[in-house]
């Protein structure tokens, strides 16, 4: 058995491959004493701005009597390391007759898909969207300037919202169902790197290849895709779901996952007159602040070799209060992107190439709003008032996607906008400078005036130099929640029916949402047989 070893803090100076030499030194080992090693965990210590260090966890494999008399030394450091496996169900007996559908090819949906295609149940996975090329073209063409496709954007088509919203992988679970996630993507072309690191990051220009290599490991495991197919209704018989209409046409299915990630709003209202149980949920919404990354770096790093070492810096901020402010999504060397679904409204959101090589970084800036202050009890009641607001900041920045924007300066100090100001924005398709405050209810204005003083007085006057702030940003989790079974993790109302990921309320971000798709998918194999081919 392995040993893993703990607490190793080296230079960020020092490469990665020199930690062999290091541990030869530290254990008083000679040549060969090593058999092999690989990196378990790595973060970065950066508690002193000119003496930062990298605190490394590695998996060391060392001949039988060096490593009893390692284990013999009883360091709290040097631990036996039995990793958790990962576990695989057993194939239930209860036959198919038709293929799982899933709806939605967001990470929910194809980790899901993945899992159950590499079982033999040769899913089917819908959406409404395009394959990434076609998103890709959809997406370049709005950014100049062109028409706003419903169905094929930022938000929906191949990959989901994640695919084009910074690819940050990093969340609050770990465990082996979370590194089988991660090795899928290191298969699909992500680097090795973020098998270990604590922030992984795949990068925005990175997820559409690694998203198109995942739909063809699934094809060729006998999964299928239908992109521009759209889900209408659902076909429940005696409580049990049978199929589903689509614009495409009815598919039959008993067990069919819902992954419809967070703004599929039209969905959800079906979902709800169908009598599928919704119920609020609190969500996170706010403004996003974007600031020149040099003024990030020189913050964080006290010698300018960092820079180079470990690329553009980032920050994590919270400023407590009866409403805690906190930073979101920080995308460094970054761009502010739309975050729209819907003719005529607008949303914000960032996102950054795995380079992070822009000039600007942005965060959002965030306060939680509970379900009780939505306005009624309403089960879309969230969802009504993000429209709400949205639609608010469509028309106040002149109905043509324009991103609304003001300093950090004159939000703060409640001036009088200069609607002849230009503000320079990473926003590609045009801004337009307006006074903010109308866009989020009053209370979050309120929040975000005080938090974003506490923040700045944090980096000593540095945080909102030359800041600007766009919004709203309130896409970040959705505000509903789809009732499910812990244990069958099916509507208990609809048997068959399995809601999924961050549209469902069970997650928040690409990570969270791939694993909560892969734990449905291994309910269903649990209990049902694979199809015969």
């Amino acid at each position: 058995m392995p040993l893993r070893i703990t607490n190793i803090l080296r230079p960020v100076e020092e490469p990665e491959s020199e930690l062999a030499d290091y541990l030869m030194q530290r254990l008083k080992l000679r040549a060969g004493d090593i058999l092999s090693w690989r990196i378990l965990r790595k973060s970065l210590d950066a508690r002193s701005r000119r003496s930062m260090k990298f605190v490394y966890s590695i998996l060391v494999e060392f001949p039988p009597k060096v490593q009893k008399s390692l284990e013999a030394k009883n360091e709290n450091d040097i631990v036996s390391y039995s990793p958790q496996k990962f576990k695989e169900p057993s194939s239930g007996s209860v036959p198919l007759d038709h293929p799982p559908v899933i709806v939605g090819a967001g990470p929910a949906g194809l980790l899901a898909g993945y899992y159950l295609a590499l079982k033999g149940y040769r899913p089917v996975i819908i959406d409404r969207g395009e394959s990434v090329k076609q998103r890709v073209k959809a997406i370049r063409e709005f950014d100049r300037g062109g028409e706003l496709d419903p169905e094929n954007n930022y938000l929906f088509g191949e990959g989901g919202a994640g695919c084009f919203s910074d690819g940050k992988l990093t969340c609050r679970i770990s465990g082996p169902d979370v590194d089988w996630v991660l090795q899928r993507f290191v298969d699909c072309g992500g680097k090795e790197s973020i098998l270990y690191e604590h922030r992984p990051h795949l990068g925005s220009n990175k997820l559409p290849l690694i998203c198109r290599n995942l739909r063809r490991r699934i094809e060729v495991l006998g999964g299928s895709f239908r992109f521009g197919c759209c889900l209408k209704t659902l076909q429940i018989e005696n409580r049990k779901i049978v199929g589903l209409k689509t614009n495409q046409g009815i598919m039959p299915t008993s067990q069919l996952v819902l992954a419809i990630g967070h703004s599929a709003r039209d969905t959800y209202r079906m979902l709800h007159e169908q009598g599928v149980p919704f119920r609020q949920k609190a969500f996170q919404l706010g403004l996003r602040i974007e600031q020149p990354q040099e003024n990030i770096n020189k913050q964080n790093y006290g010698k300018p070799e960092y820079l180079k070492i470990l690329g553009a810096a980032d920050y994590s901020l919270i400023a407590p209060g009866q409403r805690d402010l906190f930073t979101f999504c920080m995308c460094s060397g970054g761009y502010i992107i739309p975050s729209i679904s819907e003719p005529n409204m607008f949303c914000t959101n960032g996102m950054s190439n795995s380079k992070h090589d822009s000039p600007y970084a942005n965060s959002g800036l965030v306060v939680t709003l509970e379900p009780e202050e939505f306005g009624n009890n309403h089960p879309l009641a969230g969802v009504h008032l993000q429209q709400k607001y949205e639609a608010l900041a469509f028309e106040l920045a002149g109905k043509n996607y324009f991103c609304p924007v003001q300093t950090a300066e004159d939000f703060l100090a409640e001036k009088p906008f200069d609607p002849s100001r230009l503000l320079e924005c990473s926003y590609r398709r045009g801004a337009k400078p307006i006074d903010l405050s109308p866009l989020l209810p009053p209370q979050i204005i309120s929040a975000l005036r005080l938090g974003m003083k506490v923040m700045d007085e944090k980096w000593r006057g540095n945080f909102l130099k030359d800041a600007i702030l766009v919004g709203p940003e309130m896409r970040g989790s959705s505000p509903v929640r789809i009732e499910r079974d812990r244990q069958t993790r099916e509507v208990p109302e609809v048997s068959g029916l399995y809601p999924v990921g961050e549209g469902a309320g069970y997650a928040g971000g690409i990570m969270t949402a791939a694993v909560d798709g892969l734990l449905t998918a291994k309910t269903i194999a649990a209990n049902f047989a694979p199809l015969q081919v």
